[in-house]
């Protein structure tokens, strides 16, 4: 009977989702639902965050302007608190809270934990819940189940439901959002699946089931995993062509050429954001369980971890080529965003390089339009520079970090005494021997 009830909420759209997470995820999907009329009512510990949704002040950059104000303001549909016990409203939960690793790179579960505490004590009976968060297989059954059940006194499948779908959010992608991105559904129980497709296909266009939530949750990782090899494999071509003067961004744009068998990944300084530096080694953690040894994933990510230290290294030696140490120089980055675009610096390798730089006694300014201050992870703080003529003549090297669309590439290179390119950034820009040094 509950599960009619749920489902005759959805068919009429009076079925009220609670999302739990306000950030990079957590906000476009609940202006997305609130968009097709949807109440959402989105929980976030952030007293900051909570203001700012209320007051339809945006701060997240896949989230137009105008859609939160739309849904705010004017079509009512979306609220915030920091109020959980406002979840015994709902009758849908989505779960998008951060799932960071620890300095061991072992999975940070604390997020997960107290938003299914929180859910565990509040929700009514009847409730369909749904993580988001990326984690490892066998979450949802083992990790996620014993929490609720235990804090409710409530059977799944029975009092509840659990799914799991996980997000994919590219921060930046101007054709792909949260409603036309294809969206892999995996539940616990024909009853769960059921509710699952009603209630996502309310917003989003194409939906893939799978067979269990541990499919959906590898599926994740499998995405993430893919990239990452990839990436860490054409960072070290890149290093080795660096050694033996060939130019790797003339290697993979003839590499391309090839219309099978091959999809082209780019150097840089390292892989940032909040998925691929990150999700691998939830796999890696369950594996141990298992007694199996993902010795590719830890190979990936050690050449990631290293690439940070020898862009470093790339800067040093294009000052030594013009007799200039690194202690005492002026080294300008452009660029600390983690891709091109958009104002995310998560574990960006531009913060990690600048790190490094300053260690060795260089004085580090940066520019970067869509953030304006930042902290590394040793706590020094910057404040990002004004682009002028005046500094760029200054400094001693410039270094592009990121390829964002609105560097002048052109009149850096005119201006600039050295540049290090780690993006190339200078690729249809003649250049004078001896003063740009490419990854």
């Amino acid at each position: 009977m509950a599960n009619k009830i749920i489902l005759r909420k959805i068919l009429d759209k009076t079925v009220k989702i609670g999302v739990i997470g306000l950030g990079y995820v957590g906000l476009p999907f609940a202006v997305t639902f609130a968009k097709n009329d949807i109440d959402i009512i989105g929980f976030e510990k952030n007293k900051e965050k909570v203001d700012a949704v209320n007051n339809a002040k945006n701060y997240i950059c896949d989230v137009l302007d105008k859609d939160l104000i739309k849904v705010v303001k004017k079509k009512k549909k979306l609220i915030a608190t920091t109020d959980f016990s406002k979840i015994k409203e709902c009758d849908a939960i989505i779960i998008c809270v951060p799932t960071p690793l620890d300095k061991y790179k072992k999975p940070d579960m604390s997020y997960i934990e107290k938003s299914c505490i929180d859910i565990g004590k509040n929700m009514k009976s009847g409730t369909f819940i749904c993580l988001e968060s990326t984690t490892y297989p066998t979450t949802t059954e083992y990790f996620i189940k014993p929490i609720i059940e235990r804090e409710k006194g409530m059977k799944e499948g029975k009092d509840f439901w659990l799914c799991f779908s996980p997000e994919r959010i590219d921060p930046g992608n101007k054709k792909y959002k949260t409603y036309n991105t294809p969206k892999v559904v995996g539940a616990l129980g024909e009853e769960a699946k059921i509710i699952a497709v009603a209630l996502y296909s309310l917003a989003i266009k194409h939906l893939h089931i799978v067979s269990s939530p541990r499919v959906a949750e590898m599926v994740k990782i499998l995405e993430n995993t893919y990239r990452l090899i990839n990436i860490s494999l054409i960072n070290e071509i890149a290093l080795l062509s660096g050694k033996m003067n060939i130019n790797i961004w003339e290697v993979i744009e003839a590499a391309k050429t090839k219309p099978y068998g091959f999809q082209a990944f780019y150097p840089g300084p390292g892989i940032g954001g909040h998925c691929i530096p990150l999700d691998p080694f939830y796999l890696e953690h369950i594996a141990k369980n298992y007694n199996f040894d993902l010795s590719m994933i830890h190979t990936a990510g050690a050449i990631n971890d290293l690439m940070p230290y020898r862009m470093m290294n790339k800067i040093a030696f294009a000052l030594n080529r013009q007799k200039k140490a690194m202690n005492g120089s002026i080294i300008l980055f452009l660029g600390i965003a983690y891709k091109p675009d958009i104002d995310d610096a998560r574990e960006s390798p531009a913060l990690l390089v600048m790190e490094q730089v300053a260690k060795k006694g260089a004085k580090v300014l940066y520019h970067d339009p869509y953030i304006p201050e930042v902290i590394d992870n040793s706590g020094n703080k910057y404040i990002s520079s004004d682009l002028t003529n005046k500094l760029i003549k200054l400094v001693d090297c410039v270094v592009f970090t990121t390829n964002h669309s609105c560097f002048n590439a052109k009149e850096i290179n005119k201006k600039a005494k050295l540049i290090v390119d780690m993006r190339n950034v200078l690729k249809n820009i003649a250049i004078e021997d001896g003063k740009v040094f490419k990854l």
